[in-house]
């Protein structure tokens, strides 16, 4: 299997948070743009926003000639008292993902993308890109964040028979270069892997600079990527200007590919040397109704292709 290119939801404006049924785009337009657009894979995105059917949401794929990929799933994992109904929404997800995966016939299994309840924190959502030691879990909430993240995974993975991916994700409580490896170090590899976005870790940590020796530091657990791209004048701007998360997605920090400070030829020339296989998934996380979600995603597209992918 050699590497394939897929999009999300999100870079159509339909996000974890900040989208309501309203706003959305419809699910078979967007798709319809995304395979215009030459993309051969999508995420699911919100529940609810696609088909929640396996039989229905098969043929969506089918038609278009789509592997489904993974599916986004947020949970409060610090709080414990939220560790059940995580297990329950993720494997609802996580069986959609796999029936549909089986009607397909895919060579690919879908990860599930298991986050925290990003945004919801009213200090990490102001301080996004921002945040300092004090502002993170304390010890007992670490010890149980890794193990609602366990329960979670191993769950998904008897339910279903599927991985489970943990995204790092700016507002959410694993942000910074230090969180992500002090996860990683809570938790066992054969139950969890991560799930690389190469923006939110250039947001998280204050610039693109880091992101080749994360890649290395993190080898072990990278079982899945997401290219996105961060502008740095965009972000320096978020940081004197003290904006929250929200207003920073707003202004553009996560850029189209190749217009901040991400080194993609390195990327992915590391991905080809540790022979990575499947989906390279694009996200440019966008406010609903922001931009031109179609055009942006096309010239992403491009620039890969200008690139060698």
């Amino acid at each position: 299997m050699t590497i394939h290119v897929g999009n999300a939801p999100c870079s159509w404006g339909t996000l974890e948070f900040g989208s309501t049924q309203a706003d959305r785009t419809v699910y078979a337009s967007m798709l319809d743009e995304l395979v215009e657009s030459g993309y051969t894979g999508s995420e699911l995105g919100d529940w609810g926003f696609m088909p929640t059917q396996a039989d229905s949401l098969a043929p969506v794929f089918r038609s278009r000639g789509l592997t489904l990929t993974g599916a986004f799933v947020g949970v409060n994992l610090r709080d414990r008292s939220a560790h059940a109904q995580g297990i329950e929404t993720a494997v609802r997800t996580a069986t959609l993902l796999a029936r549909t995966a089986d009607l397909l016939g895919s060579d690919v299994r879908p990860f599930l993308v298991l986050a925290d309840d990003n945004g919801s924190d009213s200090v990490r959502t102001r301080n996004a890109g921002r945040i300092v030691p004090e502002m993170g879990l304390r010890q007992d909430e670490w010890q149980i964040f890794a193990q609602g993240a366990h329960d979670i995974a191993r769950a998904v993975r008897e339910q279903a028979g599927l991985r489970t991916v943990f995204h790092f994700h700016c507002a959410g409580f694993v942000e910074t270069p230090a969180e992500i490896d002090h996860l990683m170090a809570l938790t066992d590899p054969a139950l969890l892997g991560l799930v690389f976005d190469t923006g939110h870790y250039a947001f998280g940590a204050g610039g693109c600079q880091g992101i080749l020796p994360a890649l290395d530091r993190l080898a072990d657990r990278i079982e899945y990527i997401h290219f996105k791209d961060y502008h740095p004048g965009i972000g320096a701007a978020v940081r004197a200007q003290e904006m929250d998360y929200f207003q920073a997605v707003g202004a553009g920090v996560f850029c189209e590919l190749g217009q901040g400070c991400v080194d993609f030829p390195a990327v992915l020339a590391w991905l080809r040397a540790r022979n990575y296989r499947g989906f390279i998934t694009v996200e440019q996380d966008v406010l609903p109704g922001m931009g031109a979600p179609k055009e942006s995603a096309a010239r992403n597209r491009a620039y890969l292709r200008s690139i060698g992918l």
